[in-house]
């Protein structure tokens, strides 16, 4: 059974740090390609970063240079620090994992959010 369960979220004040992460358990990682993405109150679901098996990763603008993906494929882990907060920041985050996720697959994924599994979010509040 594939479980993507997340932890890390919380009340922070603008301009604060979380670090989310995301335990996945009942699959292997081989060529899967693992994303964040989140959903706003009133919003649609939008990509937040993802990352291939070879470490490439993608992001959306506003998580540019503010966000890093990572994961630990011995402890099938994803993580997702999140520096410099913004109210705007302030949603639901997700992780989700695509299986088989060859070349630039995560690419067209991060857009489609065609992913095969997904988690049960955490809550991610910023104050200004």
């Amino acid at each position: 059974q594939v479980q993507l369960v997340e932890s890390g979220g919380g009340s922070v004040q603008a301009g604060g740090s979380l670090r989310l992460s995301c335990k996945l358990s009942g699959l292997t990682l081989g060529t899967a390609c693992l994303f964040w993405f989140r959903q706003a109150p009133g919003r649609e679901r939008e990509g937040v970063a993802g990352i291939k098996d070879d470490s490439r990763v993608i992001y959306a603008e506003f998580a540019e240079g503010r966000f890093t993906i990572s994961k630990d494929n011995a402890l099938k882990t994803l993580y997702l620090q999140m520096n410099s907060l913004k109210s705007e920041d302030t949603a639901m985050y997700y992780c989700a994992v695509k299986l088989w996720c060859p070349s630039d697959e995560y690419v067209s994924v991060f857009g489609t959010q065609a992913a095969n599994y997904w988690g049960q979010g955490t809550q991610v509040t910023v104050s200004s």
